[in-house]
């Protein structure tokens, strides 16, 4: 039974009740209390200690046409993490009390139901921290499409959380790294994750060309686009070397996307959707994410910079979509 079962499986009205956010409309939530879903075979519950906010929220947050309301209680929550406090028929691996970071659907909640095998154990070392481990498990996934290797040239495209770790884990492979990004605080923030260039994302040509002179003309054996628009797809490939690599992180959900076919036929580069949608794929990007984090290679605490209870979720979206100053990464506590 999926974990997309999370709020359909309930409990009797007599038990015990949790609070769970529904998006009601465009830029509408309200808070219900609702009894605990119960785990059902194969599938273990967790008590939420928080859940990242993804930036894949803003496109049913904002109302497209498509987009039916109300949306099921705690749906879109997906960066979940906290302690399986329930397991379900036949569930051996993972018991009661442990601390784990979840791979589930409606983790805008107290609780919410997933697969034992789309939760991962969380060492000790870890604990009291935030562990959003869907978007760090999606970093390393990345990173190990990319193909990275000591002496590349390294285009990043729109520096986040995302980008941020990727900076990291680019430099530390000894890549040189060339961040580009819309607000000076994200360039701040690529700095800090070891780029060696930052070009502010502002106009097209100056773009390429700045990267043009920074390369002598043969510009990135690597770039990865993780913004998810039009113009910065374009970018994408106008900064790829001759059979260099395009890696696609960035998630275009908001339609249709062209692209520049005699420049990528031209050049002979290689184009990599770097999202995956295997589980158990899911679930080992994020055991390498908690190895670097326990071995002190990357530090997400200071990419979690705002911090909103449950019921400042509307706030929280809002953030996330309107990045004010110093924003990175929004979470919701529980």
């Amino acid at each position: 039974m999926s974990e997309m079962l999370t709020m359909e499986k309930q409990a009797s009205v007599d038990a015990p009740l949790m609070r769970a956010a529904v998006v009601t409309g465009p830029g509408a939530v309200r808070i219900d209390h609702l009894p605990r879903p119960e785990p059902g075979p194969g599938q273990v519950r967790v008590k939420l200690e928080g859940c990242g906010v993804c930036a894949s929220n803003l496109t049913p947050w904002a109302g497209p046409e498509w987009q039916s309301y109300p949306l099921r209680p705690g749906e879109l929550g997906h960066e979940g993490w906290g302690v399986v406090d329930a397991v379900g028929e036949g569930v051996t691996d993972v018991q009661p009390g442990v601390r784990v970071a979840t791979l589930s659907h409606a983790s805008y909640a107290e609780y919410d139901i997933a697969d034992a095998q789309a939760v991962v154990p969380l060492p000790a070392a870890l604990d009291g921290m935030a562990f959003p481990g869907e978007p760090l498990g999606c970093a390393f996934n990345i990173f190990r499409r990319c193909d990275i290797q000591a002496g590349q040239t390294v285009a990043i495209i729109g520096v986040g959380f995302l980008g941020a770790i990727l900076c990291r884990l680019a430099s530390q492979a000894g890549a040189r790294v060339i961040a580009i990004s819309r607000r000076p605080s994200s360039l701040d923030l690529a700095r800090d994750h070891g780029a060696h260039e930052t070009i502010p994302m502002d106009d097209h040509q100056t773009i390429i060309d700045q990267v043009s002179a920074l390369t002598e003309g043969r510009f990135c054996e690597r770039v990865i686009e993780a913004v998810g628009k039009q113009w910065p797809l374009d970018l994408a490939g106008e900064l790829t070397a001759e059979r260099g690599r395009l890696v696609i992180a960035g998630y275009h959900q908001d339609g249709p996307r062209q692209i520049n076919m005699w420049l990528w036929n031209w050049r002979g580069i290689d184009v990599v959707n770097a999202h995956e949608r295997d589980p158990a794929i899911y679930a080992q990007g994020v055991r390498d994410a908690i190895a670097a984090v326990t071995a002190g290679r990357i530090d997400p605490a200071p990419l979690c910079s705002h911090r909103y209870p449950l019921e400042q979720l509307d706030a929280a979206l809002d953030a996330t979509r309107d990045k004010p100053d110093g924003f990175v990464k929004a979470m919701i506590t529980l």
